[in-house]
């Protein structure tokens, strides 16, 4: 696997070998002031990509999917918070793909007292899932394997990818570098959230990345005290 900051579009070679996949991070500027972290997953042989959480600036999303010379089979939908989802619409009109989501979020999508567009000084975005995940429910983008958590807490309807085979988790708003999601918002449960990080998330590998929805990324090992102990992160 190999990782592209966003400054570095070009490809590459891990140890002489060529690189199966490629993940992409671009940083998407909402009105809420922290930017959101869409994804780009890739299989470099099959040419065939996931977009998970297209926040907005369909223009930059779009352009990146076209430098890498990819080929749009998945928008992947984490939950259905207005700042995850402004570009939905725009990039399944000109590069295709099909709309996932949990099951249980689907039902919140185009719920404003939910999906909060006007939280965040949006318009209401009317859109349908082309098809539900369940918890357990495995993805193939070309030879990349991805396992659909169902995580509820910071939404009821909230879930993660998981990618054994590469180690990281796109995480979506569940958990963070050196803390969690908001559980005060619509759906939202403290409960929820807690069994899910300690029973499906801080239970994988030590060495598994994290990729959040907002922020910066992290490895299991290192959320593990946080959970377990009672204690910080420590910097």
């Amino acid at each position: 696997m190999v990782y592209w900051p966003d400054n570095r579009p070009q490809k590459e070679k891990i140890k002489n070998r060529e690189v199966q996949m490629i993940l992409k991070r671009l940083k998407i500027n909402t009105n809420l002031g922290e930017p959101t972290n869409t994804y780009i997953l890739a299989d470099e042989e099959s040419k065939e990509c996931m977009v998970v959480d297209p926040a907005g600036k369909p223009e930059k999303i779009i352009d990146m999917i076209n430098i890498l010379e990819v080929k749009v089979k998945y928008i992947y939908l984490t939950h259905c918070h207005g700042d995850h989802i402004g570009a939905v619409n725009e990039i399944k009109k000109h590069q295709g793909g099909k709309i996932l989501i949990h099951r249980i979020e689907s039902e919140n999508l185009n719920n404003p007292e939910v999906n909060l567009v006007w939280y965040i000084g949006m318009n209401q975005i009317k859109l349908e899932a082309d098809s539900r995940v369940d918890d357990g429910d495995l993805i193939h983008v070309g030879n990349i394997e991805l396992k659909v958590l169902h995580t509820p807490g910071h939404t009821n309807g909230s879930s993660c990818l998981y990618c054994e085979k590469e180690k990281f988790l796109i995480s979506g708003d569940t958990i963070f570098r050196g803390t969690w999601g908001r559980t005060d918002l619509p759906t939202g449960s403290l409960v929820d959230i807690m069994n899910s990080i300690t029973n499906k998330i801080i239970n994988l590998p030590g060495e598994t990345i994290i990729y959040p929805g907002h922020g910066k990324s992290t490895l299991i090992k290192e959320e593990l005290p946080i959970y377990t102990e009672l204690k910080p992160r420590q910097e």
